[in-house]
C-alpha cells in the first residue's frame, strides 16, 4: 500500500470516529470558555438521556452504541489479514486470557485512582467542568446500558487510537515516541471538551498505554481496563454523587 494511501486511510477512519469528536471537543472547549459561565460552573453529561419515552429512549441508546463501534469494524477489516492470528496486529486475540485480565486489573487501578485525583485537582483549580458521567434516568435497562457504554468506549478508543494508529503510523515509517505521543494528544484532544484537567490526565494515560503497547503489541488489555474504568465510574457515580457530594465538587442537596 502506497504511504498516500495509508495517510488517506487514517485521515479517513478518524473522521468517521475519534478525529471527529477530537474537532468537536476543541469546539466545546471553545464554546465554554466564551460563556459568562467559569468552567469549573458548567457540567458535561456523558451517556445521557435520548428521549422521553423509556422505550425509545432505550432504543436510541442501543443504536448510539452499535453505530460508535462501526470505525471499530472497519478498522478490523482493514488490519483482517496483514498479521496472523488474525487481527495479531491489534493484539486483539485470545491467546493468554488471564494474563492480559491481570495486567487489565491492575492498569484499571493504576490509572483510575490518580484519575479521579486528577478530576478533582481540576475542579478546585477550575479548570475542569463538573462531569456527570451517568445522565440516564433510572430503568431497568439502565445498568446494563451504562455497562455497554463503557464497553465501546473501551473498545472504540484503545482499538482505534492504539491499536490501528500505531499499526498504520509505523507503515509510514514513524519511530515509536513520535506515534505514542500522537495518540497521547488525539485521546487529550478528544477529551478537552471537560476542561485542561481531562485533556492533561488523558495525555498522560495515554503516553502510559502508547508506552506499555510498544513494549508488548496487545491491546486487549488496555480495552479490559478501559472497560473497568468506565463502569466502575459510569454505575458507581449516581450512588457516590447522592453519599458524597462535596467530595465530588457537587452542590450538597
Amino acid at each position: 500500500m502506497s504511504r498516500a494511501r495509508i495517510r488517506t486511510e487514517i485521515l479517513l477512519v478518524l473522521g468517521l470516529s475519534l478525529g471527529a469528536s477530537a474537532v468537536y471537543s476543541v469546539v466545546a472547549i471553545v464554546n465554554r470558555l466564551t460563556r459568562e459561565e467559569r468552567l469549573s460552573e458548567q457540567t458535561a453529561t456523558l451517556n445521557p438521556t435520548l428521549d422521553e419515552r423509556e422505550i425509545f429512549d432505550l432504543v436510541y441508546q442501543l443504536l448510539d452504541i452499535f453505530f460508535a463501534l462501526v470505525p471499530v469494524a472497519l478498522v478490523c477489516f482493514l488490519l483482517w489479514r496483514e498479521a496472523r492470528p488474525r487481527l495479531g496486529r491489534l493484539g486483539l486475540d485470545l491467546e493468554r486470557p488471564a494474563r492480559d485480565t491481570g495486567q487489565a486489573v491492575l492498569l484499571a487501578l493504576a490509572i483510575g485512582i490518580p484519575g479521579i485525583a486528577l478530576y478533582l485537582a481540576g475542579r478546585a483549580l477550575g479548570i475542569t467542568v463538573a462531569v456527570n458521567p451517568a445522565g440516564l434516568d433510572a430503568h431497568w435497562w439502565t445498568i446494563p446500558v451504562l455497562l455497554l457504554s463503557a464497553a465501546r468506549a473501551g473498545i472504540t478508543e484503545e482499538v482505534i487510537v492504539v491499536g490501528y494508529l500505531f499499526a498504520r503510523l509505523r507503515d509510514l515509517g514513524w519511530s515509536t515516541w513520535p506515534i505514542i505521543l500522537t495518540s497521547a494528544v488525539l485521546r487529550g484532544t478528544y477529551h478537552l471538551y471537560q476542561g485542561f484537567g481531562a485533556f492533561v490526565g488523558n495525555i498522560a494515560m495515554g503516553i502510559l498505554f502508547g508506552w506499555l503497547y510498544s513494549r508488548s503489541g496487545r491491546v486487549l488489555p488496555f480495552v479490559v481496563a478501559h472497560f473497568l474504568i468506565d463502569a466502575v465510574i459510569f454505575v458507581g457515580y449516581p450512588w457516590a454523587a447522592g453519599a458524597f457530594p462535596e467530595f465530588l465538587g457537587l452542590p450538597a442537596d
